[in-house]
């Protein structure tokens, strides 16, 4: 059965970093800052890039850095309030945007009241069986009157005992609240691998009582996915395994590694989805691991391209940099705080390349959820198949030295790029198709009701026109300034907001005038058509001279 995850591409947020909060809760100047009130502004930026689906990392209170939650009922006064929490939920899904929530449920930080009761009263603590290992004949690292099993080896991270139905009852409240007071659409289970088979299963139909439609996705770094993500368990889990597959068989050159990984989860676990991605809070950027950052492309493409769910962490469709490091601050350089009109040296041709990708997956079944087949692979390029119900979508992939022409065997009567705009002609059944180097293309056949972006061209405006007057909105026209062309298959931003791609210059069939024929970029796509001088001209915009369309240089 469908589910809503699969027509779905996910924006991942770590908020704390984000937001720009103090590194220990007790640094905190005010009880209240209202930090997680940034998302709104993000909000028409996430809708640029197509993306439908907001996972947040830790939001609860917590005394560092949100794995080490205090109290599951509370937003972490860095970040605001319950309130405030509750705003920026009810405006990602009045926009189109389901919320996910970091679920740290295998353990708690020192400061939880639980724990806090535990250390004043000992032995005599209701809540000494909460915790995992309590052992009042030894002392921990810090000091306490007992000894306890911490998360990994880091005390500062006390195991839960899941084991205690008080302890579940106690989660299974707060994961109630979430979903009642702010309607939140899934979880993801920090440390998937650590939480008990029973806890997972109780969770998994507690939720699905409150939301059928409920998504479970655990947090499963090695191991045999399946043994984690089934029917009663989580519903996805997060590949890894590919993660490092795409980025090293980029920077080796050698699309046999990342072939292989596909292979081996699609014999082995057939039709379970994955949590794709290429970066996150715990690992350095792509473009910080990339030996080629012209490869990004590419990855994002392969992303996208693959059975499952993809994700794109924040700031990371710009390009940005940020290597994990070692020590107290190992994470700090991949947990930025960013502002939307401030990103440093932003890549905007991969934020569109991403959007662009977005917007194609949410509109082909096939790159949903349709079946997978390799049709060609050599080291440096790969061409693969998504395939649903009668209808074929083409991946391919060059990160060769030069251009590459794949022979492709297809029913269709001809090929299209949705990226690029480019149509191939099929000659006996065979499309020859040309992919520059450092290039992905995603092909459909042409006949599909859905533009694609020609090639760049240029086209002389016609003579200007005399201005227009002034109209009761305060805006009006200045005609075309000498010299300024349309660019076909060219990126335009209107004077008001929006982004456009050029298709085409058409005329009218009765009055022979030029007419630009212009698709909307982000969101539900749109076909316009404006005359050709109206298009290009300035225009007096209550006293300020522009474009009224201007064009950016990608």
């Amino acid at each position: 059965m469908s589910h809503w995850i699969e027509k779905t591409n996910i924006y991942h947020i770590y908020p704390l970093g984000f937001c720009g909060c103090e590194k220990f809760r007790s640094e905190a100047a005010d009880l209240e800052k209202g930090r997680i009130l940034k998302v709104l502004e993000w909000i028409p930026h996430l809708k640029k890039m197509n993306m439908n689906a907001v996972y947040f990392g830790p939001v609860f209170e917590s005394f560092e850095h949100g794995y080490d939650t205090t109290d599951y009922y509370t937003i972490d006064k860095r970040l605001g309030t319950n309130e405030e929490f509750g705003r920026v939920c009810d405006e990602l899904h009045k926009n189109g945007i389901r919320v996910i929530l970091d679920g740290v449920f295998n353990h708690v930080g020192r400061d939880h009241f639980a724990f806090k009761d535990l250390q004043q009263n000992g032995y005599n603590s209701r809540y000494k069986d909460w915790f995992a290992g309590v052992n009042f004949g030894g002392r921990s690292p810090y000091g306490d009157n007992f000894s306890y099993e911490g998360w990994n080896g880091y005390y500062n991270l006390v195991k839960l005992n899941l084991y205690n139905n008080e302890v579940v009852e106690h989660l299974l409240g707060a994961v109630k609240m979430w979903i009642e007071k702010w309607n939140i659409d899934g979880i993801r289970f920090d440390a998937a691998d650590c939480l008990s088979d029973d806890f997972i299963k109780r969770i998994h139909r507690f939720t699905r009582e409150l939301r059928p439609d409920f998504w479970l996705m655990g947090e499963i770094i090695h191991g045999q996915y399946n043994r984690w993500a089934n029917p009663e368990m989580f519903d996805c889990v997060t590949n890894y395994q590919c993660y490092k597959g795409i980025y090293s068989s980029h920077n080796d050159r050698n699309y046999f590694e990342i072939a292989h990984s596909i292979e081996y989860q699609t014999g082995q676990y057939g039709n379970l989805y994955m949590y794709n991605f290429l970066d996150n809070h715990d690992v350095s950027r792509l473009m910080s691991v990339l030996k080629n950052p012209d490869h990004a492309e590419c990855c994002y493409t392969m992303m996208y391209g693959m059975y499952g769910v993809p994700s794109v962490y924040y700031g990371s469709e710009f390009g940005i940099y940020g290597a994990k490091g070692h020590g107290a601050d190992a994470d700090l350089a991949v947990r930025p705080c960013l502002e939307l009109d401030s990103i440093p040296d932003k890549n905007d041709r991969l934020m569109l390349h991403i959007a662009e990708l977005g917007a194609i997956r949410l509109s082909l079944p096939a790159m949903q959820s349709g079946s997978y087949s390799k049709l060609e692979l050599k080291n440096q390029t790969f061409l693969f198949k998504r395939e649903l119900n009668g209808q074929i979508v083409y991946v391919a992939l060059n990160i060769s030295d030069g251009d590459y022409t794949f022979r492709i065997n297809t029913p269709y009567g001809k090929l299209a790029d949705r990226l690029s705009g480019k149509q191939f002609n099929v000659n006996g059944g065979v499309a020859e198709v040309c992919v520059p180097k450092n290039k992905s293309m995603i092909l459909v056949d042409v006949a599909m009701e859905n533009p694609v972006k020609p090639e760049p061209q240029a086209i002389e405006a016609a003579p200007a026109p005399a201005p227009e007057q002034p109209k009761n909105n305060g805006v009006r026209g200045l005609g075309v300034p000498n010299g300024r062309k349309i660019v076909i298959g060219g990126h335009y931003k209107h004077f008001k907001g929006g982004d456009y791609v050029v298709l085409n210059v058409a005329k009218d069939h009765e009055t022979c005038e030029e007419q630009v024929v212009y698709m909307q970029i982000y969101g539900k796509p749109a076909v316009w058509v404006r005359p050709l001088n109206m298009f290009l001209e300035d225009v007096d915009d209550h006293g300020n001279i522009k474009p009224r369309f201007a064009f950016v240089e990608d």
